[in-house]
């Protein structure tokens, strides 16, 4: 894909799942299941995938663990065989700049459009470092920018860095996952002030899911002065019930041309948050957050359980209880029928 075309394509708007990992009884990938969890993505009308993220099982970028090729592959694959030439191609990217920029050269091998740049492994670097490495990346593979919370391993960093991130030509787009609305706005400020229109924005804030996509920005009262709002999302969340995702993100993309956006959206937004609350374990400071994911997952039958490569990573006390809440609470929002129906195409 071009990057112009690339381009566009984020801008469109796009339900970006973070693509979690299918695992046996014995922690081994399970190949069938990983693909077929690609093969339901596709079906529920994703516009990309994002591979090798967080969901995905950090551990995974370790070369004595083995599987950041292998897993990137089996996506890359079961796209191709989808027929699916415009779905977004995400590589997960992460370690300081020899390990990142080696893997960008993997993404970029296997055809991956653009790399999700994870900067948790550059703690204590200065911006200016930050700034460097970041160039260094996109010199090999188009960069999908991160701001990830501090909670979780992410680096506060100032409205200056994010002024000058946006000059790097070959950033696509940014995921804001500061879950911070001051942190927020400095980044589409950046990017207003910037005066570039071919940089897309995308939530991965799970606590404001709904909001964000309903949001403008605009930081003059100039007539002249375009409004930014995020064009779609790249989210754990999404792994799950992608479906209703991709149902709502489209309802959210009419609504959003109208002056009043109906109260009931409103009301959607606190029911996701309510729903990602459960998901992400976030009473357990998201220890169950993965495992979470999973265990939804494992309910509907598109993986056989919800183990992660670390054992220690389970979920909490009375999680699965939540998730039963959750379920009957907003069956709207569920895409359980749909996946019955498919299920046993997708795992052929």
């Amino acid at each position: 894909m071009q990057i112009s075309s690339l381009r566009q394509q984020l801008l469109s708007g796009l339900v970006i799942p973070a693509h979690p990992l299918a695992l046996n009884s014995k922690r081994q990938l399970d190949e069938r299941y990983q693909r077929a969890l690609s093969r339901y993505y596709l079906a529920a009308g994703a516009g990309g995938l994002a591979v090798g993220v967080h969901t995905t099982q950090f551990a995974i970028h370790d070369e004595k663990v083995g599987l950041y090729k292998p897993v990137l592959e089996l996506a890359a694959e079961e796209i191709s065989r989808s027929g699916m030439t415009e779905t977004v191609r995400v590589a997960g990217i992460v370690g300081k700049t020899q390990q990142a920029t080696k893997e960008a050269s993997i993404a970029r091998e296997l055809g991956y459009h653009c790399g999700l740049l994870s900067l948790s492994a550059l703690q204590g670097s200065s911006e200016a470092e930050i700034l460097s490495h970041c160039r260094a990346v996109a010199d090999v593979l188009p960069v999908f920018g991160f701001y990830l919370q501090e909670g979780i391993g992410g680096i506060s960093l100032s409205y200056s860095f994010w002024k000058k991130f946006v000059e790097i030509e070959n950033v696509v787009a940014i995921k804001i996952a500061a879950f911070n609305r001051y942190q927020t706005i400095d980044v589409v400020r950046a990017l207003a002030e910037s005066g570039r229109e071919d940089i897309a924005l995308y939530t991965g804030n799970d606590d404001t899911i709904v909001t964000d996509l309903m949001t403008s920005y605009e930081f003059s009262n100039a007539s002249e002065a375009k409004p930014l709002q995020f064009s779609g999302g790249l989210l754990g969340h999404w792994a799950v019930w992608t479906k209703s995702a991709v149902d709502l993100l489209s309802e959210i993309k009419s609504i959003k041309r109208e002056e009043t956006i109906p109260s009931r959206y409103l009301k959607i937004a606190n029911q996701v948050t309510d729903m990602n609350a459960v998901i992400f374990d976030a009473a357990n400071g998201f220890h169950g957050c993965i495992p979470g994911i999973l265990e939804v997952l494992r309910r509907q039958g598109l993986v056989p359980g919800c183990w992660c490569l670390d054992e220690a990573e389970t979920m909490s006390k009375g999680q699965a209880a939540e998730i039963d809440r959750i379920c009957a609470a907003y069956p709207h929002l569920i895409d359980d029928e749909f996946v019955q129906a498919h299920r046993d195409e997708w795992l052929d």
